[in-house]
């Protein structure tokens, strides 16, 4: 089973080499809207994904530390859904404009947001001396 989501990937690039299907074109949104809803749907659980990350490090969290990772799920929740609806909103444009927001601009946004959320993470770290 592990696997399997190398030969999809395989699949997805053999057919974006050798067909122009406009099919392509939904799976980034389809990819967006998946993780959207895999943190989204953490927040109904005892704990989020990104509070399951964080235990990862240590048994226990704080609870400044359980604060600071649900609202960081919902500021995650908000980017994905974003990235998603303009995912979705490129799939109508032209092709340049497809490549470039789904295969650069949003990883670039993702990198930046992963970047902001460090340094915001050392602050209230500090902060709060944890």
């Amino acid at each position: 089973m592990r696997i399997f989501p190398f030969i999809f990937t395989i699949c997805v690039f053999v057919l974006f080499y050798f067909k122009r299907f406009f099919v392509i074109r939904f799976y980034p949104p389809l990819m967006n809207f998946l993780i959207f809803m895999l943190f989204f749907l953490s927040l109904f659980g005892e704990e989020t994904i990104i509070q399951k990350f964080a235990k990862m490090g240590k048994s226990e969290l704080e609870p400044a530390e359980l604060t600071y990772t649900r609202n960081l799920t919902y500021v995650w929740c908000v980017f994905l859904f974003l990235n998603f609806l303009i995912s979705v909103i490129t799939i109508f444009l032209s092709d340049r404009i497809w490549i470039f927001y789904n295969c650069f601009l949003s990883y670039f946004l993702v990198g930046t947001l992963f970047i902001i959320e460090y340094v915001v993470r050392v602050i209230y770290r500090k902060r709060h001396n944890l």
